[in-house]
């Protein structure tokens, strides 16, 4: 490879030499940063000013302020652990959290890199200290080494300068490229042809490349010349980095003596973008018919592939524009089944549902149970408070009935402020049970959730009927449900009443 051959072990040597000279100028007049020395004194600067802001606080006795201050100053400062204050005697008169955990006894007195104590005074006396944790400050992992500056700083230097260097004996050796005896006249030939050509000998080694093989990649003759094929960058990143130099297309051609095709070619270019390039591969022979060379030709078919790109960059979006359409279509249809106050069923999505379900259940025998539900004194809350008061009301409670439902079941603002409950596959005991769950939530939870009227009352009524109890249709079934909701209102709200429990007397009276 030619990043390790003559040129780039010199280069090697000229890194090394580079680094040498900065650590001897680091030893010499101390270039480098000293984190550690930096942020000892960074660190004491805060511990002292710290302990300076936190004296006037404890001479006043003033805990609740001290804990503020100090935690305020631990959540600020990023590099500190924890903060600690402590009494002459010993004890801790106040702490962050952890900072028994985090603090190590101070060894004579002197504060470390990570644990610094400052005295407090009070008066002329001193009271006690100011204890501060810090972080490390040098790093503890091989990810921390790797952020660390002083590390990037010298691997940017080596391989930045490996590649300066690199790039420069390169154009100074250039100069003494033989190949340069070659006659213009037959550089100009090749010139003259529209598909990139390049000349091998029988090593693989560039000889001539015409313009146009140039401008595939944008790279100059001088980079060219000399150079194996099969150690162009570019080139043989685009063959596939994977393939081995005997597996050239020009290798297999000089090897079986044969015309190779068929590769296609991706190629970086600097200024137009990728290039897409056919590759065919012939060898060069003598009168005795022994191979001297290959002659290795590009077709560029650039333009050709941006073209078939483009179409299906077109039929791309138009793709997308269909699934698009389809989820806009699949939003409106959303929009029409839902209630948009409190996001329930509106009454036509609720029959489309219900229907499917009562078909459902009366093919298998299930039971299924229908719940009417209002607000309790709705009118009130519009009356007393406003509208605005009672459209929250209405969405706390349809939140509340939500919260208590499967996802099964079907909910649907009926109108204002009634709701209408489905259950499927459940039957009138277990509705009841249900049905008194969600009752007393709307008691505890609707009120409580509209915060701008403290201590606001929300109970609900609800009324109970169930298709075991004989109702042949859905619409029969519902009227059954308003009856005992109507007869839940009746004996005095916020109750939960079921049509088979109803005295006639109070049936008749519902219908009426």
């Amino acid at each position: 490879m030619p990043f390790f051959g003559p040129v780039g072990r010199i280069c090697v040597g000229l890194v090394s030499l580079t680094l040498f000279l900065i650590f001897v100028a680091d030893f010499a007049f101390g270039v480098l940063r000293d984190d550690v020395e930096l942020a000892q004194r960074v660190r004491k600067g805060i511990t002292e000013d710290m302990a300076i802001q936190l004296a006037i606080l404890i001479q006043k006795e003033d805990k609740d302020s001290i804990q503020r201050t100090i935690d305020a100053l631990s959540s600020r400062e990023g590099e500190i652990t924890s903060v600690g204050i402590r009494r002459n005697s010993g004890d801790l008169y106040i702490q962050t959290a952890d900072h028994e955990g985090n603090w190590v006894p101070l060894k004579d007195g002197k504060s470390t890199i990570t644990h610094v104590a400052v005295p407090v005074y009070a008066g002329k006396d001193v009271w006690g200290s100011v204890e501060v944790s810090f972080r490390p400050v040098l790093p503890k992992t091989v990810m921390g080494w790797v952020k660390h500056p002083l590390v990037l700083l010298l691997v940017v230097i080596s391989v930045g300068g490996y590649l300066l260097y690199y790039w420069y004996m390169r154009r100074v050796l250039e100069h003494l490229d033989p190949t340069k005896a070659i006659p213009d006249r037959v550089r100009k030939a090749l010139d003259t042809l529209t598909e990139g050509v390049i000349v091998l000998d029988t090593s693989g080694r560039v000889v001539l490349a015409n313009q146009a093989f140039r401008e595939l990649h944008g790279e100059d003759k001088v980079g060219l010349s000399a150079r194996r094929a099969s150690e162009i960058p570019w080139l043989k990143a685009a063959l596939g980095g994977e393939r081995e130099p005997e597996e050239h297309p020009w290798a297999v051609a000089m090897r079986d003596g044969a015309t190779v095709t068929g590769d296609m070619l991706e190629i970086p270019h600097n200024d137009d973008g990728p290039r897409k390039a056919k590759l065919a591969a012939s060898p060069i022979t003598d009168g005795r018919g022994a191979v001297r060379g290959c002659l290795v030709s590009f077709t560029d078919v650039t333009e050709l592939d941006r073209k078939n790109t483009a179409l299906q960059g077109v039929l791309s979006e138009l793709e997308a524009s269909r699934q698009k359409i389809e989820a806009q279509n699949e939003e409106l249809k959303g929009l029409a089944n839902i209630d948009p106050l409190t996001g329930c069923l509106n009454r036509r999505a609720f029959f489309e549902q219900a229907d499917e379900i009562l078909k459902k259940a009366k093919e298998d025998g299930s039971p299924v149970c229908c719940l009417m539900t209002d607000i309790d004194k709705f009118k009130t809350f519009n009356d007393q408070y406003g509208h605005a008061v009672g459209d929250q009301v209405l969405v706390q409670v349809a939140r509340v009935l939500k919260a208590a439902l499967r996802p099964t079941d079907v909910l649907c603002r009926y109108g204002g402020e009634e709701f209408c409950i489905l259950l499927p596959g459940v039957d009138a005991l277990r509705a009841a049970v249900v049905s008194e769950r969600i009752r007393f939530r709307v008691e505890a939870q609707a009120g409580p959730g509209i915060r701008s009227i403290p201590g606001l009352r929300v109970t609900s009524s609800f009324g109970l009927s169930s298709m075991e109890f004989g109702a042949p249709s859905l619409k029969s079934l519902m009227e059954e449900a308003d009856q005992a909701l109507y007869a839940a209102k009746q004996a005095g709200r916020n109750k939960v009443v079921r049509y088979d429990e109803m005295p006639p007397q109070v049936r008749e009276a519902a219908v009426g």
